[in-house]
């Protein structure tokens, strides 16, 4: 598979994006990293860019993720708002899971809110679901569907009384 050749190709696959557990609130239209490719208090911000950057990317396709190299003396992230405010994170000598933890309390959406959207989407995904608290109570609503005994009678030859009766009658 041309796609696993590299620099740790775990990082290409869909399994792995999907895995990201940092969603942006959606007031965050801009996400800038700055880190050095050298020294030892930037290790966990090179780290994250190389792990976690990726699925951030994934997760927020609507938001501008942007990394800036050896511009800095200290690593920190920040974020635009879609207002012009913005927010700085220091990260100067932090390893890769404190920086996403703190991340996720900083700027990612609560848990709440996330659990909402997923059961959101999770039933606006398919348009085949009806039902209660669907978009259609019944699958009679579709068209091109047989519309309910209830509305129309069905025809003889769709009955069960008449379709399963004994011939000799």
């Amino acid at each position: 598979m041309p796609l696993m050749i590299g620099r740790s190709p775990i990082r290409r696959t869909i399994k792995y994006l999907e895995a990201g557990r940092l969603m942006l609130k959606d007031q965050i239209k801009i996400f800038a990293i700055n880190y050095n490719t050298f020294g030892e208090h930037h290790k966990g911000a090179r780290d994250f860019v190389f792990w976690t950057f990726p699925q951030l990317q994934y997760k927020n396709p609507s938001v501008q993720c942007i990394t800036f190299k050896n511009m800095t003396p200290s690593p920190f992230i920040r974020c635009y708002y879609e207002d012009g405010k913005e927010i700085l994170v220091d990260i100067d000598s932090k390893n890769r899971i404190e920086i996403l933890n703190h991340l996720i309390q900083v700027v990612g959406k609560p848990k709440d809110v996330l659990d909402a959207e997923a059961k959101a989407q999770e039933k606006k995904d398919n348009p085949a679901n009806f039902g209660v608290g669907c978009s259609r109570a019944c699958i009679c609503e579709i068209p091109g569907q047989v519309p309910c005994p209830q509305i129309i009678p069905l025809p003889m030859h769709m009955r069960g009384k008449y379709k399963n009766a004994p011939k000799d009658q």
